[in-house]
């Protein structure tokens, strides 16, 4: 991971964080659709972002989702991962995430938001810790805490949970 600021600043930010929220294309998706016929147009999601989340959520960290996407497979998904806290359709990311907030009272400070395009930009600033992936645009590098190694729907949101787990000394599932 590419940290931008003092590596003890950002570990003091990692141990503090109780809430990972997430966008979904481009984070959670490598950001490409396909058409599947009789069921729509769909992605593909990677097993060890699944498997992170659950485990972390396991260790008492809460995850929630910011999507503009609104679709039946996001929904299954998130249903899936038993993720509890989720906005969708809506680009508008800081009320998204005050939204969750405000449903986890839990402060900004508390959270990591993982974005990569231009409207996640004021939830990005707002947050704790800001992260994004090596494809975001140019302008979410300018204000975010970190750049993961791994590409959005390749690991990426698996990164940066095990960076949040091993930073809270949070032990491994048996």
């Amino acid at each position: 991971m590419k940290v931008h600021l003092p590596e003890s600043e950002f570990e003091s930010r990692l141990k503090r964080i109780k809430l990972v929220l997430l966008d979904v294309d481009g984070i959670l998706t490598n950001g490409s659709l396909f058409y599947v016929e009789g069921q729509g147009w769909t992605r593909t999601y990677n097993i060890y972002d699944g498997y992170g989340i659950k485990t972390i959520q396991r260790a008492g960290i809460k995850v929630g989702i910011i999507s503009g996407g609104n679709s039946t497979e996001l929904k299954e998904r998130i249903k899936m991962l038993g993720i509890q806290h989720a906005v969708l359709g809506s680009e508008d990311k800081l009320s998204s995430m005050r939204q969750i907030l405000a449903e986890t009272g839990l402060t900004p400070e508390d959270a990591c938001f993982m974005g990569d395009e231009w409207f996640d930009i004021p939830a990005l600033k707002a947050v704790g810790l800001a992260i994004t992936v090596p494809e975001a645009m140019p302008e979410v590098h300018e204000v975010v805490h970190a750049v993961t190694r791994r590409s959005g729907g390749h690991g990426a949101v698996r990164e940066v949970i095990d960076r949040i787990r091993k930073a809270q000394n949070l032990s491994l599932p048996a």
